[in-house]
């Protein structure tokens, strides 16, 4: 998969609907939030991702940079991030050792990590402008890698960070467009169960169906069409990223 291709794609659109909507626009699927706040922070991340791919896992975690409060300098310096997070990640061999927060510990961690990031902010970004996102967005290999990577890596990462399962029992999620079934087994306060089903018949309490891309907004709890049947609670148990 591409994921460099992804970045800059998403990157590009999420730049093109921050601009639309403008920098004291509200971000409804980031409560609080402005349009010049998700900015800023999507600066950040790819100016503090940059520095992750470069440092060893034994130098620990990089220090967070920060971005100008003004709206024109922060785009400008997102731009300098993002051209350097992406000159980086193209000149790093993927087996290079580098600091992330799984336990891979290689530069390739971050261009699946910050294609999914940009592509999740990119949707805030079009939230933004007013306008009501169309129902499919992303292709279905793209998004059921991310609800991979959300499963199998970011609930531990938020769990790692303070957050926990609040709930127990089995959730099946299935991506119908992608030809993917991951059965999720939660127990409160204990870390995910993941298993990748192939053609298995699953007893679950909850099911979380549709497209691919509608699963992996749904996880991410951005506007979808998604289908929850069984018990909803277990959806909800689940940390958000």
């Amino acid at each position: 998969m591409d994921y460099l291709a992804q970045i800059e794609t998403q990157a590009s659109l999420m730049r093109s609907a921050a601009l639309k909507a403008g920098a004291d626009a509200p971000v409804p699927t980031c409560p609080e939030w402005t349009v010049l706040k998700l900015v800023r922070h999507m600066a950040e991340v790819h100016t503090w991702a940059a520095q992750a791919v470069v440092t060893a896992p034994e130098d620990g975690r990089p220090d967070w940079p920060r971005a100008p409060r003004d709206f024109d300098e922060a785009l400008s310096w997102w731009d300098n991030g993002l051209s350097l997070l992406l000159e980086r990640l193209r000149s790093t061999p993927v087996d290079r050792p580098a600091w992330t927060f799984d336990k891979s510990f290689r530069a390739a961690f971050w261009s699946r990590r910050q294609a999914h990031e940009t592509s999740i902010h990119r949707l805030d970004a079009e939230v933004a402008t007013g306008h009501e996102l169309p129902a499919l967005v992303f292709d279905p290999e793209f998004a059921a890698d991310g609800i991979d990577e959300y499963l199998n890596v970011l609930v531990a990462r938020r769990m790692e960070l303070g957050a926990s399962v609040t709930a127990s029992g089995r959730l099946l999620v299935h991506a119908a467009d992608a030809g993917r079934t991951w059965d999720v087994q939660l127990t409160e306060g204990k870390p995910l169960v993941v298993t990748t089903l192939h053609d298995s018949a699953v007893d679950a309490d909850a099911t979380l169906a549709g497209g691919a891309d509608a699963i992996y907004r749904a996880l991410y709890a951005r506007p979808n069409h998604a289908v929850v049947s069984g018990d909803e609670s277990l959806l909800a148990a689940l940390p958000k990223p």
